[in-house]
């Protein structure tokens, strides 16, 4: 039986979930990596697929934008359909000219000012970590493939366009040293936390606050290959 935001029937996805924000990326890796791939769950057009890669059982699914969407799609996943690891695969936006549109970097810690962990759980921490021993096996997988992968603390944001009054990406760099911003890593990582079950977020740049470089709608949804690949290899 399926759950409101899901109609998979338990046992229809995998125990591990790559998990892209677009539907529409999520689509584009079940249909060019996965063998087999089947539609399990399309409600409100976010998508999920099963299939096969290299033998190995693997899901795909969407999370939607936002902390909120996350929180609802890790959490049904973990509790619900016995997933025990995701593997976040978004975009970011750098804070830092030395991150360039394309380059994949991986959280090993998220901080928020969101109030999600406080609202979901009473958790009052600003600071969220991934799986290590999820991390390690990405890091490992990047290196044996040649892909540079570069650890970094994410600024996970409720908020896309900020007023003038509120620090921006500078001043968030500055205080907390943060290089990037996406705006679901911290929901995934509490999740994580509070189910006990593993997390990581693989993001590529794809805009620069500091140099006002963005990548196209079609490349987000195509053109993240090289994260693609270290995840699905990272899987087995």
């Amino acid at each position: 039986m399926g759950t409101p935001h899901n109609r998979a029937e338990k046992g229809e996805i995998a125990e591990l979930v790559l998990m892209p924000g677009d539907p529409l990326r999520a689509k584009f890796i079940a249909e060019t990596f996965l063998k087999d791939a089947r539609l399990v769950t399309d409600v409100r057009n976010v998508y999920g697929f099963t299939g096969y890669y290299k033998g190995k059982e693997l899901s795909v699914m969407a999370s939607g934008m936002g902390m909120p969407s996350m929180g609802i799609y890790s959490y049904e996943l973990y509790q619900f359909y016995d997933v025990k690891q995701i593997i976040r695969i978004g975009s970011a936006g750098a804070y830092t000219e030395d991150l360039k549109l394309y380059d994949i970097v991986l959280a090993d810690s998220a901080w928020s000012e969101s109030s999600f962990a406080r609202t979901q759980s009473g958790c009052t921490s600003d600071i969220l970590y991934p799986s290590i021993d999820l991390n390690q096996r990405i890091l490992r997988t990047a290196q044996n493939l040649g892909i540079q992968i570069t650890p970094v603390i994410v600024h996970s944001s409720d908020v896309f366009y900020a007023e003038e009054n509120v620090d921006d990406y500078r001043a968030i760099y500055k205080k907390h040293g943060c290089r990037c911003v996406d705006m679901e890593s911290f929901a995934l990582f509490h999740n994580a936390q509070v189910l006990k079950r593993q997390a990581a977020c693989m993001l590529t740049i794809s805009d620069s606050f500091p140099t006002g470089t963005k990548a196209t709608v079609e490349e987000r949804q195509c053109a993240f290959t090289n994260m693609m690949k270290v995840a699905l290899e990272a899987a087995l």
